[in-house]
């Protein structure tokens, strides 16, 4: 008998990094949505354990310039995904990651409470690997497993005054083709 893909929210094939950045879905709520971020610190520079040290606390501020202006600033997402297609998860699906800030979705405000968060390393606009669409095709499915997805969006969909990720370098038509999903599921 194999283990099963999930345990209390955590996904068996991520690399786990608890982030103490998360908290209780209200009650009653349905996850139904996926939210693509990009996030790459400092901007544009890759593969080092910057954006794992944000998401724990640990980033060192005084280390580089831009990091700075995140001093103090405590931010999660459920996954990551490197550029070489390396998989992390730092809070569990099963509760309220903060990722999407202020945010709606039709029609529906706080984001956060109903979505799951998935980072890319990458940066708003440029082209992301083919190892990171392949991990997210194959992580999408088994999220779509567990829990009632319905939509696979942008954060530049759901903030669009303050945010501009994934970005145009993003190919929503290459996750589509390699999903099979319709395209109702993703931005228009």
């Amino acid at each position: 008998m194999s283990a099963p893909f999930w345990h209390q929210g955590w996904y068996r094939f991520a690399h786990k990094v608890d982030s103490p950045n998360f908290g209780p879905r209200p009650a009653g709520t349905e996850i139904d949505l996926v939210v693509i971020h990009a996030i790459s610190l400092p901007p544009g520079e890759y593969g080092s354990h910057d954006v794992q040290d944000f998401f724990t606390n640990q980033l060192k501020c005084d280390r580089h310039p831009y990091f700075e202006h995140l001093r103090g600033v405590q931010v999660s997402a459920h996954f990551f995904i490197r550029r070489g297609g390396e998989l992390l998860q730092f809070v569990s699906c099963d509760h309220r990651a903060w990722h999407a800030g202020e945010s709606t979705h039709a029609g529906r405000a706080n984001c956060n409470d109903f979505s799951i968060g998935i980072e890319l390393e990458g940066l708003d606009g440029d082209v992301f690997t083919s190892e990171q669409y392949e991990s997210l095709i194959s992580l999408l499915p088994v999220l779509a497993m567990q829990y009632p997805l319905k939509h696979t969006i942008g954060h530049e969909h759901i903030a669009p005054d303050r945010k501009k990720d994934p970005g145009p370098g993003f190919s929503w038509g290459f996750l589509q083709q390699g999903l099979g999903w319709e395209s109702h599921s993703f931005p228009e």
